[in-house]
């Protein structure tokens, strides 16, 4: 609920169209205090915080929130929402909107476990079929789902608003080296197969002129963590916890390169297009990317970035090293700002007022 700039936008959207809006959340032991907002948020207390435990209480507790609470639409973020929104939007009669975030079933993490993903598959293709107002994160996503399941899906992307920060915070503000080319790894999915364990690796061979800033949260961090210890990477690998969109915004435009070097191990990253991605386009950040396809049409279109061609983790660090002293760098920095202007929340969100709209 902190981190999730997809939702705070919807929500946001909704607000500005006066609804009365309702965000419900989960409460973690390590979640961190909401920041202030135009509408009311609810975090329900679990008993477990992982696995089919907390599925089977977090969607037993939703569905009787949810059952007991005044509403003329209903609104799931993912999969795991979905069940919940769907019994009670029949039982109440009223309408149904399914934003998936993802293609949620070919994860990584149900690529490892043939049992929950039919799991999870079967919730998707009872329910789905049936829904009139879907929503998804890009037009790859968007067509899957269209193809798969015969009901139409939208897409508005994640992209950010396009922040005019009067006052920048400088590096010594953030604690940050004021000498050092700084490469910053950001998002709340820094998970297994997105590159970060080669990206890590891959400070071994850079000098210390240069220091790599991960910011975020995943499940693949405790693992980055001991692999700098490993490779003795402290002083070229700095790790700050998942903060608030208007805090990173000042760690993202004091970087020099943003990374999003994603594999294409799996449908969901190989369709993926990451919140990042117009983070760093708005902070002026010129992109190292994967070739993923909806990635690779934005830095090809407007000439914002460059690619690595695998992820050996020699090749990126030379990757890095050419790409931040080529003479194309500042002209890609400086496209950012066309970038920025033409992709931007302001004319993104019309597509969700259409729809709510349509709904009203």
């Amino acid at each position: 609920m902190v981190t999730d700039q997809r939702v705070a936008r919807t929500c946001s959207v909704l607000f500005e169209l006066n609804y009365k809006v309702l965000l419900v959340g989960r409460q973690q032991k390590t979640s961190k205090p909401l920041e202030k907002r135009d509408y009311d948020c609810m975090r329900m207390k679990l008993l477990f915080e992982q696995g089919p435990q907390f599925y089977l209480f977090f969607n037993i507790r939703l569905f009787f929130v949810l059952l007991f609470t005044k509403a003329d639409v209903l609104l799931a973020n993912d999969l795991d929402t979905l069940l919940p929104n769907y019994l009670v939007s029949k039982l109440k009669g009223i309408p149904l909107i399914y934003d998936s975030h993802e293609l949620f079933c070919e994860v990584p993490e149900l690529q490892a476990n043939p049992g929950k993903k039919r799991i999870w598959e079967k919730l998707e293709s009872w329910i789905v079929p049936k829904l009139k107002y879907n929503i998804t994160v890009n037009q790859s996503i968007a067509n899957y789902f269209t193809n798969r399941y015969k009901v139409p899906f939208i897409f508005v992307r994640n992209i950010p608003h396009y922040p005019k920060i009067v006052s920048l915070k400088s590096k010594s503000e953030l604690t940050l080296p004021a000498g050092k080319k700084i490469v910053i790894l950001q998002g709340a999915g820094i998970n297994v197969q997105r590159g970060a364990e080669e990206l890590v690796e891959a400070f071994q061979y850079l000098d210390d002129n240069y220091l790599l800033l991960i910011i975020g949260s995943g499940d693949v961090i405790h693992q980055l963590k001991q692999n700098v210890i490993s490779f003795q990477l402290q002083n070229k690998v700095k790790f700050i916890d998942k903060i608030p969109a208007s805090e990173l915004r000042h760690y993202t435009a004091n970087a020099n390169l943003g990374v999003t070097i994603d594999k294409d191990s799996n449908l969901n990253y190989h369709f993926s297009l990451p919140n990042k991605v117009f983070d760093y386009m708005h902070a002026g950040i010129p992109i190292p990317a994967t070739r993923l396809p909806e990635i690779e049409y934005l830095i090809n279109n407007y000439h914002i970035g460059t690619f690595i061609e695998n992820h050996e983790p020699k090749h990126i660090a030379d990757q890095i090293v050419r790409f931040l002293n080529s003479k194309e760098y500042l002209e890609y920095k400086s496209n950012t700002f066309i970038a920025a202007i033409e992709n931007n929340w302001k004319t993104e969100k019309q597509k969700l007022i259409d729809l709510f709209n349509e709904i009203k």
